[in-house]
């Protein structure tokens, strides 16, 4: 995983930070869209959003059907967690 790339979907992108509470999650166990959503607060759509961007830039998958599918942390992402939590902590200063 490039750091680069994650600095930049983290925190040189618009809603960074809300992916990066979403990947922080998602660590700890897997969640379906609405479950994450009142886990962190968020608007249901905007979790449908971040999930999206963090799919197609292949940090999450899923499992099961749109509405019930559950989310995981993708291979390369759980390689990757701790260049993630490097930017993370960085972030948050």
């Amino acid at each position: 995983m490039k750091k680069v790339f994650l600095w930049w979907l983290i925190a040189g992108s618009k809603g960074g930070e809300n992916r990066a509470r979403i990947i922080l999650e998602l660590n700890r166990r897997p969640y379906n869209a609405n479950k994450l959503a009142q886990k962190l607060s968020l608007d249901y759509k905007t979790i449908r959003h971040h999930i999206d961007v963090l799919e197609e830039n292949n940090l999450v998958k899923s499992t099961g059907e749109t509405y019930g599918a559950l989310y995981f942390l993708s291979d390369e992402m759980e390689k990757g967690f701790d260049i993630f939590l490097e930017i993370w902590e960085e972030f948050k200063e």
